[in-house]
């Protein structure tokens, strides 16, 4: 793959008709580094954050050897584009073949469950293996986090007592896990769910192996400026730390948009003003889903050779389908001057950016590029990139 130096380098010499996806290795290699380096415990790579295999190799090569897979689909491409991987089947309601497959055919021991009924599959489908690493998922509170996933799985504290019981008795290492949601803006989401695993813990009774605190942290976009992922280690750290728990228990976590986000960016051209929305080339049934959908921020710059002078004005997407659902409301800010055939790179895409992209009315992107830049925001490094007037966030 050809290295461009940068995405106004992309814009200006390749003037693409379609959406480019960049990407940036060394961006996600920072940030497996980080997490290998800092994070007190094991970091497993949540696959469905960005299943590329350009991605799951480059984090392999960064020191994340476990990855946090859920679908058959994902063991099946993990296993193969890095065989010596630690595969953890961590969603809580799987298909028995699948699970089946997965042990007998993949070597995962792994596997993550929220009922009797899940861990009774289990069993039956894994033989009534002695081998198995089998994490309880609790429910826990997501009020800290931008998105919520406290609705569709996770054991209500009074339901634990009977779980943990019987999946100590089947497992030959018993974990507790949880997810406080996506993009979690602060480090008491970990607090405060580490203390309902001490309460499942104190009232089951049972010797715990693995404590794993599940992905939920955070990335940088505009509006989301959240404190330092040391803050949030520093309090798993302790939490952990507390917990009455075997004295050779693991730590883990399953960081997918940390390790992701900064990974990839798009580009994209304007084909249509009107007043302050932009007609582009990309979108909702792209890689712009959460823009469109959860009315997620992205940062955006305008890629002009002539930096711009005019003042930095709201505007909103449309999208390239025939679909009014193709809005991205933003705001967006980017120079007031913008116009057709002027060229944007939308940043911090690596996390389900590409995973959510489809092919409908036919628009997609045509093209991958490698780019030597910075990522637009990082949570990873204190020197920012020098960019056009565009809503480019900078911590500090």
């Amino acid at each position: 793959m050809h290295k461009h130096p940068s995405a106004l380098g992309v814009a200006t010499a390749l003037k693409p008709a379609a959406p480019v996806t960049l990407i940036r290795p060394e961006a996600a290699a920072r940030a497996a580094r980080f997490f290998v380096e800092k994070f007190p415990g094991r970091s497993l790579y949540a696959v469905k954050a960005n299943p590329s295999p350009d991605l799951l190799r480059t984090l392999w090569d960064g020191g994340i050897t476990h990855y946090d897979v859920a679908s058959i689909a994902e063991v099946r491409l993990v296993a193969e584009t890095l065989p010596d991987a630690k595969l953890c089947f961590m969603h809580p309601v799987k298909a028995e073949e699948a699970i089946f497959e997965a042990y007998h055919s993949h070597g995962v021991r792994t596997f993550s469950l929220d009922t009797i009924d899940e861990l009774e599959k289990i069993m039956r489908a894994c033989r009534d293996a002695t081998d198995l690493e089998l994490c309880v998922r609790l429910r826990v509170s997501s009020e800290h986090s931008e998105l919520s996933l406290a609705s569709k799985f996770g054991a209500e504290l009074g339901e634990t007592r009977e779980l943990l019981m019987a999946t100590r008795q089947a497992a030959d290492a018993l974990g507790i896990c949880f997810h406080v949601g996506s993009q979690a803006m602060s480090p008491r989401a970990y607090s405060d769910a580490i203390e309902r695993v001490r309460a499942a813990i104190v009232d089951a009774a049972v010797t715990v192996d693995i404590i794993d605190v599940g992905g939920g942290f955070p990335s940088i976009y505009p509006g989301m400026e959240p404190v330092a992922l040391e803050n949030y280690f520093e309090a798993i750290h302790r939490g952990f730390e507390s917990l009455p728990v075997s004295y050779s228990s693991e730590l883990w976590c399953e960081p997918g948009r940390a390790l992701s986000a900064e990974y990839s960016s798009i580009i994209v051209r304007v084909e249509r003003r009107r007043g302050t929305e932009l007609y582009i080339t990309d979108g909702a049934y792209g890689a712009l889903f959460d823009a469109a959908h959860i009315g997620w921020r992205f940062p955006v710059a305008l890629l002009r050779e002539d930096e711009s002078e005019e003042e930095l004005t709201a505007f909103s997407f449309y999208g390239p389908t025939c679909d009014d659902m193709d809005h991205m409301v933003g705001p967006f800010m980017l120079p007031a001057d913008i116009g057709v055939g002027d060229y944007i790179e939308i940043g911090m895409l690596g996390a389900y950016g590409a995973a959510m992209r489809t092919g409908f009315n036919g628009f997609t992107s045509e093209a991958t590029i490698e780019v030597a830049d910075e990522p637009m925001a990082s949570l990873y490094t204190e020197v920012m990139p020098v960019r056009r007037r565009s809503n480019v966030i900078k911590l500090g």
